[in-house]
């Protein structure tokens, strides 16, 4: 097993795809499996040629589950950790948290415009982790 270490700097995607590529170089056939060890960030695979769909993906989930201080989300009852924690949860559980990904001769077979992303759903600057483990044909 492997742990990526993504550090980030806010709510956003971080992509980690040259990450994982570096450490699969010398792995064959097989699969890898990622998993974000963490209850309030999630993983990804999305666009990475233009960066307005990491902005629009941002915002669209702001919109669809915003801060708890938001009197739409006056039912929430977690609120002791900040008002971007419990929405940071509900986020979380709507997106993956974990990926599988084929790999042929070391490298993951994603398509020509897809990445992979750390989506990190709190406010302020959080040292994430990512494990992965490679799995052979």
């Amino acid at each position: 097993m492997h742990i990526f270490d993504i550090q980030t700097d806010g709510p956003g995607l971080y992509e980690i795809t040259g990450d994982v590529r570096r450490w699969l170089n010398r792995q064959g056939d097989g699969v890898v499996v990622l998993m974000v060890r963490h209850t309030s960030a999630s993983l990804l695979i999305q666009e990475n040629a233009d960066s307005d769909v990491q902005r629009d993906l941002r915002a669209f989930f702001d919109r669809l589950v915003p801060p708890s201080d938001n009197p739409s989300m006056k039912y929430l009852r977690h609120t002791a950790e900040g008002p971007d924690d419990m929405p940071a949860h509900i986020k979380a559980a709507m997106m993956p948290v974990s990926l599988t990904i084929p790999v042929a001769a070391g490298r993951p077979a994603l398509g020509t415009w897809q990445g992979i992303y750390l989506f990190e759903h709190r406010t302020r600057p959080h040292a994430r982790e990512v494990a992965a483990q490679f799995l052979s044909a």
